[in-house]
């Protein structure tokens, strides 16, 4: 069985960039996932100094539309690295937050995807014929947290 997630306020809306589980990334505490990828798309751009307000944003979706803002000028990089640090956020996530990380194992191997209309890049869009990355970076990291969770620390 396909599971499908887009928003916080559906079942599995842990999984959405969206949901209010902070990340500390490099000694920063991120207030959610999305405010954290926003803002790293302008890390040694021309436009960083936008930066502290996608931090500051009340709302991922403010933090949202402060970094699609197509008159902004992206990291030369940005296209390279943005599915790295989308991992790199949602590993996090679901490393520091146990009950999240319970709802993710709890899927088994079930095929997530993020099931967004309009967007066919990190979910399926509208026709269902998307990339759905972000499904796949979450089984890559369900993955992930299930080899570490079942290694056994031995001491002598």
């Amino acid at each position: 069985m396909t599971i499908y997630f887009y928003k916080v306020c559906d079942p599995y809306g842990c999984f959405s960039n969206f949901s209010l589980h902070a990340i500390e990334i490099e000694g920063t505490i991120w207030p959610t996932v999305e405010h954290y990828y926003q803002a790293q798309k302008f890390v040694g751009s021309l436009d960083a100094a936008i930066i502290p307000a996608i931090y500051a944003a009340q709302t991922p979706e403010i933090a949202a539309a402060l970094g699609r803002d197509c008159r902004r000028c992206l990291r030369p990089d940005w296209d390279i690295v943005k599915t790295k640090v989308m991992q790199k956020a949602v590993y996090q996530k679901f490393f520091t937050h146990i009950d999240i990380r319970e709802v993710l194992l709890n899927t088994g191997e079930e095929l997530l995807v993020e099931d967004s209309p309009c967007d066919y890049f990190w979910g399926c869009g509208a026709d269902k014929s998307g990339q759905n990355h972000l499904g796949k970076i979450l089984m890559y990291v369900r993955n992930e947290l299930r080899n570490l969770h079942s290694c056994k620390i031995i001491t002598v």
